[in-house]
């Protein structure tokens, strides 16, 4: 596999100026004091990527994730360390990032154009399907500084997939504007992976790095923590948010829940499609705790077929061991192999507390003919 984007070494540091300056006044009578403070935000980053490799960078805010990509894509320099990219890049690292305000969609199209490289000619080619994309025609002779958040985004993106870069690289934009733009946004990220192109994707969204990555990068304060087969990440990662949680939380460190495993009473997690399933889910706490459960199933590609709500599934856990029962009515899949992920988090859904990424994977046969992932029971008649 061709090498694409090489990161050897990269550390970035910046400076911070803690200035004892009351008024302008002290700041011209004294203008060297104060102190300043070294911030690591990169430690010695070493990653590959190959043609073709959709990478996920995930990690807690602070972690690092939007300063490698600003290295990668030129805005910033690395303090140490070499970058070297091969082919065309498009990036949208931030909300409007490269947009002049005062200018209109459409100048901002061909500037954006220009700074990729892109002669006028060459814009002209896709212009159209640019403001096609955007879902902005009738405001693109607008000046860019009255345009809102999810209009940013829709031009931003529209231009760079437009461009067919050989690599694209997302910054967080995806969480920017409406389910339906951004399921769009997604379709044309498939396709540009179907296309063999190379994408880093950084998101907040579990369930889009699972869906659409090859693999993950975890950062944890400059550090990189994994890089490995994207549900291994996804599982270091949560293990790491649920340590600092310990760390930064007084009020639960002498708590420690641990999720031990997951059974089935037939001891095999072999299934016929519209099977009812029944698994006992082992949990050892040592103290007493009230949460609420979460169970995920997701196809082995990533795609999430469901996932309970987090604030409707109490339990009560006694000092010790504790067995959470999972009743599935019926499965009503199709043959293949489905993980479950299994855990608990607070009342409001929104602190993990102990967490098992792929716990159990349940393999599901179907002795029907109907393709997709679920049995619907169609019944079908002419009237």
């Amino acid at each position: 596999m061709t090498t694409v984007i090489d990161v050897q070494g990269v550390s970035k540091q910046f400076k911070i100026h803690h200035e004892r300056h009351q008024s302008l006044k002290e700041r011209l009578l004294h203008p060297r004091s104060g102190s300043t403070e070294v911030f690591n935000a990169l430690s010695s980053i070493n990653l590959t990527v190959g043609q073709g490799e959709t990478v996920g960078i995930v990690g807690q805010n602070g972690s690092g994730k939007s300063t490698l990509l600003k290295c990668i894509c030129g805005v910033l320099k690395p303090t140490t360390g070499e970058i070297r990219l091969r082919g065309s890049l498009a990036a949208l690292l931030e909300l409007g990032a490269g947009f002049q305000t005062e200018l209109s969609g459409r100048d901002n199209v061909y500037l954006y154009g220009a700074m990729l490289g892109f002669s006028k000619k060459m814009v002209d080619g896709i212009f159209d399907e640019v403001v096609a994309f955007s879902e902005i025609e009738q405001f693109i002779d607008t000046q860019v500084k009255f345009y809102s958040s999810g209009m940013y985004v829709r031009l931003a993106f529209a231009v760079a997939v437009n461009v067919n870069p050989d690599i694209l690289v997302v910054d967080e934009v995806l969480a920017v504007g409406d389910e339906r733009f951004q399921a769009k946004c997604v379709d044309r990220i498939q396709r540009f992976k179907d296309e063999g192109r190379t994408i880093l994707l950084v998101t907040h969204n579990a369930d889009q790095v699972r869906a659409l990555c090859d693999r993950a990068v975890v950062l944890q304060s400059g550090d990189m923590i994994a890089d490995g087969p994207t549900h291994e990440s996804l599982r270091i990662f949560r293990e790491h948010l649920l340590e600092d949680a310990v760390v930064h939380d007084s009020a639960r460190l002498s708590e420690s829940i641990k999720i031990d495993a997951v059974s089935s009473p037939t001891g095999s997690f072999g299934v016929r499609s519209g099977s009812a399933l029944h698994l006992d889910v082992s949990v050892h706490s040592t103290s007493a705790y009230s949460g609420n459960f979460v169970m995920e199933l997701f196809t082995r590609g990533g795609l999430l077929i469901s996932r309970n709500d987090a604030q409707g599934s109490p339990i009560n856990l006694v000092p010790g061991h504790n067995v959470v029962g999972i009743d599935l009515a019926q499965l009503p899949l199709l043959d293949g192999l489905y993980d479950l992920n299994v855990g608990i988090v607070d009342h409001r859904g929104h602190t993990v507390i102990a967490w098992s990424e792929q716990a159990a994977t349940i393999q599901v046969t179907y002795d029907g003919r109907e393709a997709g992932i679920v049995e619907l029971g169609a019944t079908i008649r002419q009237q």
